[in-house]
Order: structure tokens, then sequence, then C-alpha cells
């Protein structure tokens, strides 16, 4: 993102995705969320674990801090199910996405995207609000782990476990 480990105001986007988008950060990265958006996982820690088949962020890295990279789970050529923390699919394709109207033109790759420049400090009122509803809304996925499966045994209910990661939820613990 940046040598000198100043925070620009305005960042510049030129991906394969989206090219000449432009956003300012204004809040500190990691800091300053809306109150009761609590994400249990950081993006590094996400892209670590193993989310989304390791097929995102891979022509974008530019755009976040290079330690978000050092031990990230990723595959340029393919989404491979084997990256993920439980080693099982749990996401639909981004064609899927698009036709349930789940994707903000400013963010292509959709939920994750606007979480890791969320985290980095951009605002937008109103996407942040939808995107935070459908946080919100996610966490019915954690009452069911919990309902249905022994405490520790994540061998249970694996996609539903990789779904919550996949949201920032730290379905490891559950």
């Amino acid at each position: 993102m940046h040598d000198d480990g100043a925070r620009p105001k305005v960042v510049r986007i030129d991906d394969l995705m989206q090219r000449g988008y432009e956003y300012t950060l204004s809040a500190p990265p990691g800091a300053g969320f809306a109150p009761g958006f609590e994400p249990e996982l950081t993006p590094a820690e996400m892209l670590e674990l193993g989310v989304f088949g390791g097929k995102y962020l891979t022509d974008c890295r530019d755009e976040f801090p290079d330690e978000w990279f050092e031990h990230a789970r990723l595959c340029h050529d393919r989404h491979d199910p084997e990256l993920n923390f439980f080693g099982v699919n749990a996401s639909l394709p981004l064609s899927a996405w698009r036709e349930r109207g789940w994707i903000h033109p400013d963010d292509p790759r959709g939920w994750f995207q606007w979480y890791c420049r969320y985290w980095m400090g951009r605002r937008m009122a109103i996407e942040d609000e939808r995107q935070i509803r459908r946080w919100k809304a996610f966490v019915r996925h954690a009452a069911q782990v919990r309902k249905h499966c022994s405490p520790g045994d994540i061998g249970c209910r694996r996609k539903q476990r990789q779904a919550l990661m996949n949201w920032a939820y730290d379905s490891r613990s559950m």
C-alpha cells in the first residue's frame, strides 16, 4: 500500500475489476467502527485462516497493507476450497451475488472488499449501514452451530462455520 507507513487520504484503484476508482480514508485503520459492528476477525486474520477459496484480493494487493498477505492462503488461478480453514466451499459465485443485488458498484468483489476498505478507514454512510445489517443478519448461523454442535467440535457443520468465517465471525471458538 505504501512504504513510509503514512496513510493516504485518497486511495486510487486500478486493478482487474476497477479502473480509476478513488476513495477517501476518513477513519484510522481498524477503528471508528459503527456501534454494534464488532467483527471477530480482522481482514488479515481472515486471509491467513483461509476464506473464499483463496481467490480474493489476489490482483489488488497494493491497495492493502503488505502484512495482510504475509501468511494469506491465496490461489491466483482459481477458487480452491481446500485453502479455506474448514476445507469446504461455503461461497456462492460472484455471478450469484450480482443476481441477488448484493454487490454495490463501489465494491465489485462484494462484502469482503467492503469490509477491507471499511477496516482501512473508508466510510460510505448508506452502504456501510446496508453491509452492517447484512453482517448482523448472518449471526443466525452462529446460533445454529451452537444449537447443533458440541462446544469445540469444529468438524460439526463445517460449511456453516466456513461461511461464518467468511463474514468475520470466528467460528472456531463456538
